[in-house]
């Protein structure tokens, strides 16, 4: 059992975690196949999703847009339709418009009456001013890859965080749903982490490549990690 005493702050991941990315995901990639009057499964534009993100945030280093530009590129590709400047933009575009999962908002409400919030996300600094506005609390420091100059799974992204927070990393929980960008780095370097594994179309992984890794403790929800941390 994790001792909650020792933490004064948590970390979390943004996208997937406290925001439903697959309906934000799908919504703009479902308007793109309409433009262009192309079908595919959720199922199977989640899976290329997956597999492109991935691909497209290896180093070097280039910002989240492009990123989702070059996804929203391949995934055309692959389903054989073209990619207008208006499908590239989508993903980008809609970002911003992504929602909240239900219980996001009350649950962190109720964590910053004991803790510091923090963010470490793979994302541009302005792409999550637009999320920021949503989740209804003033973080205490937001960590974006921008920043970095590198997307999670790299070390550097929790690297860059304790050095930027200036506390022991064992006073920190990692919050996060995606076993492969999150908890294997931060497993990595000591850090203790709740996995909030959320309902998704691709059980147990979500928008990530599979990886091995044993988080401290796991939660359907934020409201049930508030739960158990008696808030």
């Amino acid at each position: 059992m994790l001792d909650f005493e020792r933490f004064t702050h948590l970390t979390f991941d943004c996208y997937g975690t406290l925001v439903d990315w697959e309906s934000g995901i799908l919504g703009a990639l479902r308007r793109n196949l309409d433009r262009h009057r192309a079908d595919a499964t959720d199922e199977r534009l989640l899976d290329l999703y997956a597999k492109l993100e991935a691909e497209a945030e290896r180093p070097p280093h280039r910002p989240y847009r492009e990123v989702l530009r070059a996804v929203a590129q391949g995934i055309s590709r692959e389903l054989g339709i073209p990619a207008t400047p208006e499908d590239l933009d989508e993903l980008p575009r809609s970002l911003p418009g992504w929602p909240p999962f239900p219980d996001t908002v009350a649950a962190l409400g109720r964590l910053k009456s004991r803790y510091k919030l923090v963010v470490i996300s793979n994302v541009d600094d302005d792409l999550f001013e637009g999320t920021a506005a949503r989740l209804g609390v003033a973080f205490d420091d937001v960590i974006t890859a921008q920043q970095v100059g590198a997307y999670k799974p790299s070390l550097e992204n929790f690297r860059f965080a304790l050095r930027k927070l200036g506390v022991d990393r064992g006073a920190v929980l990692h919050v996060a749903q995606s076993l492969y960008h999150d908890h294997v780095p931060a497993k990595v370097l000591g850090l203790a982490t709740a996995w909030v594994d959320r309902k998704s179309l691709r059980p147990g992984v979500g928008l990530a490549p599979p990886v091995s890794v044993e988080p401290d403790l796991t939660v359907p929800d934020l409201a049930s990690l508030a739960d158990a941390m008696g808030i």
